[in-house]
């Protein structure tokens, strides 16, 4: 099998390690990368639409086009990205108008956007393609011991049906929790699990307000999980609750800090990935996670 490899803005700039346990686990369970070489910016939601909507789709587009000259699909492992390119591929299918005026400025690049390539969420991808035994039997060390709270991310839940790999049930879903219990993990429930983590446009635009947003899911989570690590499907979601931590300690409005790690960091310790290069930019510290997974988990 081989996918096209859609990085994304901050999870190249912010989070490399991220990228790196990508690059090392899908390998090990037979997926070939390819770095769709010139991708650019998704582009990202709170930009181009508002303004220049065949502009942002033929951005878009471009980048569907490096996969379909391949006969490829896309993963990501970035929420925005997910769900930017996806909106635009639904879009692309159901407006013919749009379409054409895409390809007509793809034209002058000699590109054409054939609608052959599909995008999938990075835990997704997994889920929906590679067999769970597979994942389970090719483990290394296990989370066996280890409670986790789950952030799947609003982006990949909404809006479902511009999704291949959606959920059943969005405001239910269970393909980051089947993926967490097939490395071994205990996985609590908490109520405001689908809610927002305040990243992205909001924290853009009033960090108070976005830092406010996760403190109040932060609380729900140790009141009604207390798990030793949050496991998110989103880098941006990783970004966010990593980051502002440290500030919402800082300021008295939590007493308590919570590792955070991104499922594909997870899989790729799990497999016997190098924690300083698939984990080593975390904020908030994740070496007891790290020590457990490696100490007392050894399959």
């Amino acid at each position: 099998m081989k996918v096209g490899f859609f990085i994304g803005c901050n999870t190249a700039f912010n989070r490399p390690d991220l990228e790196q346990a990508v690059r090392f686990s899908y390998p090990h369970l037979g997926v070939e990368i390819d770095d769709l070489e010139g991708q650019s910016c998704c582009p990202s939601w709170g930009t181009m639409p508002s303004v220049d909507l065949a502009g942002w789709s033929a951005v878009s587009a471009r980048n569907f086009c490096l996969a379909e000259e391949k006969d490829l699909d896309i993963v990501t492992v970035c929420g925005s990205c997910y769900g930017s390119l996806a909106e635009t591929r639904h879009s692309l299918q159901k407006d013919p108008d749009l379409r054409e005026k895409v390809n007509g400025i793809l034209e002058g690049l000699g590109r054409n956007y054939r609608g052959s390539a599909n995008v999938y969420q990075s835990v997704g991808y997994l889920y929906k393609k590679i067999d769970i035994d597979k994942v389970r039997q090719s483990l290394k060390y296990s989370l066996a011991g280890l409670k986790v709270a789950l952030q799947p991310g609003c982006h990949t839940l909404w809006p479902s049906k511009i999704y291949v790999d959606r959920e059943e049930d969005s405001f239910h879903p269970h393909i980051l929790k089947d993926m967490c219990q097939a490395l071994g993990a205990d996985v609590a429930d908490y109520s405001r699990m689908t809610d927002c983590c305040g990243m992205g446009g909001m924290r853009s635009a009033d960090m108070e307000r976005s830092f406010n947003l996760l403190n109040v899911k932060l609380k729900s989570i140790k009141e009604e999980a207390d798990p030793d690590l949050i496991v998110t499907g989103c880098s941006s979601c990783l970004i966010q609750i990593d980051t502002a931590q440290g500030q919402l300690y800082k300021d008295g409005k939590i007493k308590f800090q919570i590792p955070v790690l991104h499922y594909m960091q997870l899989l790729a310790l799990c497999l016997g990935g190098e924690p300083e290069k698939v984990a080593g930019l975390a904020k908030t510290s994740v070496s007891g996670v790290i020590n457990k997974i490696r100490g007392d988990s050894n399959v």
